[in-house]
């Protein structure tokens, strides 16, 4: 049997929770300038940029290592929250399911979050806990918050 897990942090930022969910609902586009050194490219294959149930197409480097992860979008606008719904690449080579949501919390006037919740379950019992790709996520948007900032 395979095992699964939750994986939740709390990276902090600034700006405002809306100029980041904003970012990562709609302008997905833009990370290649913003996190390159991450996010090689973002391509729609289906739906729109910002539209509930479209499919996207990420180009990112872990480890070193170019890989590939088709989504697909559900975004909570109530909750300021998007979430990546793994459909293919490297990352559903090794998980039978792979969710990971951004949430953007505005807990004071100062007080921002981006709370990462990682869904996962191995496809196989000798498949890694996804440490890795849990710690590029924190770094994305860690990273992205430098550049809203300056935007």
């Amino acid at each position: 049997m395979a095992t699964w897990g939750t994986y939740v942090t709390e990276v902090p930022l600034k700006g405002s929770a809306e100029k980041h969910y904003k970012r990562w609902k709609s302008e997905n586009h833009l990370f290649p300038d913003a996190v390159g050194h991450h996010i090689q490219g973002v391509n729609v294959h289906e739906g729109e940029w910002d539209s509930h149930g479209s499919i996207k197409i990420w180009n990112y480097t872990l480890d070193g290592k170019p890989e590939v992860f088709k989504e697909r979008r559900e975004n909570d606008d109530e909750n300021m929250a998007v979430t990546l719904r793994g459909l293919a690449g490297r990352v559903m080579e090794l998980y039978k399911v792979y969710d990971v949501t951004f949430q953007f919390i505005q807990k004071s006037h100062d007080d921002i979050v981006c709370k990462i919740t990682l869904v996962w379950e191995k496809q196989t019992d000798d498949s890694p806990e996804p440490i890795e790709y849990m710690k590029l996520s924190k770094k994305i948007a860690a990273d992205m918050d430098n550049h809203i900032l300056n935007a």
